[in-house]
């Protein structure tokens, strides 16, 4: 394999499926004989120096955004906080930090087409919210998973590294999760942000899509 071949590092990480893999690995490993199926993977983008001027700052519909979310790089996906549509079932289902979940945020909450599958990093029995990290289908697959049916996303957390306006506590923003299959734009109000020499730290809260 040559230096300048692309390797499962280069890939977006999405596990997506619409190339025809199960996974970014398997493509890239496919890849090795079969160059040309790069083209199959729509998130790939071949300008790793993209500066925040030369990005094209619409998502996969074209609509406009004022800047990406990405996630922490200590966990492993998008960090969602979430109540079940009936938040009893955080109780009958016993959820646990470490579970792997499954649900579909439904109607004003985003109304997502996409079941959304992660690991649970925090949960309140007497509230029934939930903090999870998006992960992708591939682990519950793997793993087996606790369905929630529908659920509300009542917001994200994390990081801002490209932005194409000042952001401020109490605005509205279009934004883009980094890691989202659809690579659809989002919509929410910033609640918290912190400054960090790195990136901005935010919440988003009153999320829709569109």
């Amino acid at each position: 394999m040559k230096d300048t071949a692309v390797t499962a590092d280069d890939l977006p990480g999405l596990n997506c499926g619409t190339c025809g893999f199960r996974t970014c690995e398997a493509l890239s490993k496919q890849l090795e004989t079969e160059p040309e199926l790069l083209k199959r993977c729509i998130h790939y983008s071949t300008d790793k120096s993209a500066s925040d001027e030369t990005i094209l700052w619409q998502d996969s519909l074209g609509r406009d955004f004022d800047f990406y979310l990405d996630h922490f790089p200590s966990e492993p996906g998008p960090r969602e906080i979430i109540i079940p549509h009936n938040p009893i079932l955080t109780r009958e289902l016993d959820v646990q930090v470490g579970d792997m979940l499954v649900g579909r945020p439904l109607g004003m909450s985003c109304g997502c087409p996409v079941t959304h599958c992660g690991v649970v990093m925090q949960v309140d029995q007497r509230t029934g919210v939930i903090v999870w990290c998006v992960t992708g289908p591939l682990r519950s697959r793997q793993e087996g998973f606790k369905d929630l049916g529908y659920y509300i996303a009542e917001g994200y957390e994390g990081l801002v590294h490209k932005k194409r306006c000042d952001l401020k506590i109490g605005m509205r923003y279009f934004f883009q999760p980094s890691m989202c299959m659809l690579q659809w734009r989002h919509s929410g109000l910033i609640n918290y942000l912190n400054r960090t020499p790195d990136a901005l730290q935010v919440r988003i809260e009153g999320l829709w899509i569109g």
